[in-house]
């Protein structure tokens, strides 16, 4: 079993920078890959970033390429998601996720489907106003 508590999200303007945190307890972090999913009202929840368990393959949805960064620190417990250059399509509730199929990968065929991740945080609010 894996707990996952996120936090760092707010409110911000358009161009500015938010950093989120995931706190990952129970189950030992570097079992799954970690990734962040996106959920904006009235929307499905969307593929964001992927990390695999050392941190040193990471892949990116188009939608955030060169703005978004996502890292992990296992000896902290921690999955972060450095956001830059926001906009306000960027708006929504993130969610971090844990998956033993992503806990290590080479390349993506296609960008990870919620259904395939275990274990989900309850969401943080991003709203980016123009």
């Amino acid at each position: 079993q894996v707990q996952l508590v996120e936090s760092g999200g707010g409110l911000v303007q358009a161009g500015g920078s938010l950093r989120l945190s995931c706190a990952v307890s129970g189950d030992t972090p570097n079992y799954y890959g970690m990734a962040w999913f996106r959920q904006a009202p009235g929307k499905e929840r969307d593929f964001v970033a992927v990390v695999n368990w050392s941190g040193g393959r990471t892949v990116y949805a188009d939608s955030v390429k060169g703005r978004f960064t996502i890292s992990r620190n296992n000896a902290e417990n921690t999955l972060y998601l450095q956001m830059n250059s926001l906009e306000p399509v960027d708006t929504a509730l993130y969610y971090c996720a844990a998956a033993r199929t992503y806990r290590d990968f080479l390349v993506l065929r296609s960008n990870p489907a919620p259904k395939e991740f275990e274990y989900w945080g309850q969401g943080t609010q991003v709203t980016v106003s123009s």
